[in-house]
């Protein structure tokens, strides 16, 4: 796999969420301390669930990590034609939609962030203002052109 590529916010707010983790982490490993204090293991289900939870921030720490050391944080968007960090007007018929453009691992469309590597990112990458792209969805081809780049 190649390099991931993060917008500089998003890289930062997964720094942060690392930081986070780690500082979490030794109040994850008292509660699993206490709750092995409490006896029977196969019973207890605070320790399974300190147990749990103390996985969950190691196997995120390790995911995180990973996806720091091995990203790259792609600073200049293209001026005229889409790329990371642009945000995109499209306009299909009667829908109008607004996309920013974001890193590989930021993508959330519910909250109008879409990455290169989605259907729809690759349909629009390196397009200009006035293109007009045909994109395939479940239902069938749908038309959009690219009304504003920002």
């Amino acid at each position: 796999m190649g390099r991931m590529r993060f917008t500089k916010a998003g890289f930062e707010q997964m720094r942060a969420e690392l930081e986070d983790l780690k500082a979490r982490r030794p109040a994850a490993i008292e509660d699993l301390k206490k709750a092995r204090e409490l006896g029977d293991l196969k019973e207890n289900g605070y320790y399974q669930a300190s147990k749990r939870k103390l996985g969950f921030i190691d196997s995120r720490m390790t995911r995180l990590s990973y996806d720091l050391r091995n990203g790259i944080i792609v600073a200049d968007k293209p001026a005229d034609a889409i790329g990371i960090g642009s945000t995109v007007s499209l306009s299909g018929g009667k829908n109008e939609m607004v996309y920013h453009v974001v890193g590989d691992l930021e993508a959330d469309p519910s909250a109008g962030k879409i990455s290169l590597n989605s259907p729809l990112g690759s349909a629009i990458s390196g397009h200009k203002k006035g293109d007009t792209i045909v994109f395939e969805t479940p239902r069938g081809k749908v038309s959009y052109t690219i009304t504003k780049i920002e």
